[in-house]
C-alpha cells in the first residue's frame, strides 16, 4: 500500500452556477458521503480544508535570518484548496479515489505519490548521505 496526496485546486474569479441552499447542502452531503466511504473502506488518512490563499504567510531564509511575507508562496490564479491523503494499493486506486473527489467537489484533483521509506533510503544511499 502505498499513499497519496490527492490535492483539491481552486481558480481565483473563476465563477460558476450560483448554488441554491439546496445545491450547497446536497454538495455537502455527497462530500461526506465520499469521505465516509474513504474511511470505511480504510483508504482514508487524513484530510484538510484550507483558507483563502491571502491568508498565507511563507517563511523563508535570507542571508541567514528568517523573512516572512503576506500571500501565497506562488503568484498564480490556481490555488490549493484542500487535500486527502489516502492509502491506496497502486496508482490506478489512487485513480478511481481521485475521479470520485473531483466528482464531490467539481474541482480539478492532482495525484501524487508519497515516497516510501525504501524509497527515501534508496535516495540517501545513492546520493552518498550519512547512511550511504
Amino acid at each position: 500500500m502505498g499513499q497519496y496526496l490527492l490535492s483539491v485546486h481552486t481558480v481565483e474569479g473563476e465563477v460558476g452556477d450560483p448554488m441554491t441552499p439546496e445545491d450547497m447542502q446536497q454538495s455537502w452531503r455527497q462530500i461526506q458521503v465520499l469521505e465516509e466511504e474513504l474511511k470505511s473502506t480504510g483508504a482514508w488518512v487524513f484530510s484538510g480544508r484550507l483558507h483563502d490563499p491571502e491568508t498565507a504567510t511563507v517563511v523563508r531564509m535570507s542571508s541567514g535570518e528568517v523573512l516572512t511575507t503576506d500571500g501565497p508562496f506562488a503568484e498564480s490564479k490556481e490555488h490549493l484548496g484542500g487535500f486527502y491523503i489516502i492509502e491506496a494499493p497502486d496508482l490506478d486506486a489512487a485513480l478511481a479515489w481521485a475521479a470520485k473527489v473531483t466528482d464531490a467537489t467539481g474541482k480539478p484533483i492532482e495525484v501524487r505519490p508519497f515516497w516510501s521509506e525504501a524509497q527515501a533510503e534508496e535516495a540517501v544511499r545513492t546520493l552518498g548521505g550519512p547512511e550511504g
